[in-house]
């Protein structure tokens, strides 16, 4: 079984910072790439960013330069740092793990993280 557990969701005024954190757990062999996507409150489902196991990353364009993703590979943990939001950034943020397990790879979902762009 994986388990994948977001946190670090809140409320921040515009302008602000928010990290969140995405662990991945359970029995597998390896995680390979990691992404982050958010559905906005208009039920948009929109991709944030991915990290590969090179460590490259790639963002939506509006999010380039606020955004970035780092992960420790050792903990099976990734990171999205999110600057300068403002209240179109407020959604529901999923990390979504393609994870090897049993010799074959398949992405997983959390339930996600509530942030809230609001003064």
């Amino acid at each position: 079984q994986v388990q994948v557990v977001e946190s670090g969701g809140g409320l921040v005024q515009p302008g602000g910072s928010l990290r969140l954190s995405c662990v991945v757990s359970g029995t597998i062999d390896s995680v390979n790439s990691m992404g982050w996507f958010r559905r906005t409150p208009g039920n948009q489902r929109e991709l944030v960013g991915t990290i590969d196991n090179e460590g490259r990353t790639d963002f939506a364009d509006s999010m380039k330069g606020r955004f970035f993703v780092s992960r420790d590979k050792a903990e099976n943990t990734v990171y999205l740092q999110m600057n300068s939001l403002n209240p179109e950034d407020t959604a529901i943020y999923y990390c979504y793990p393609n994870v090897r397990r049993a010799g074959l790879n398949q992405n997983y979902w959390g339930r996600g993280t509530q942030v809230t762009v609001s003064s």
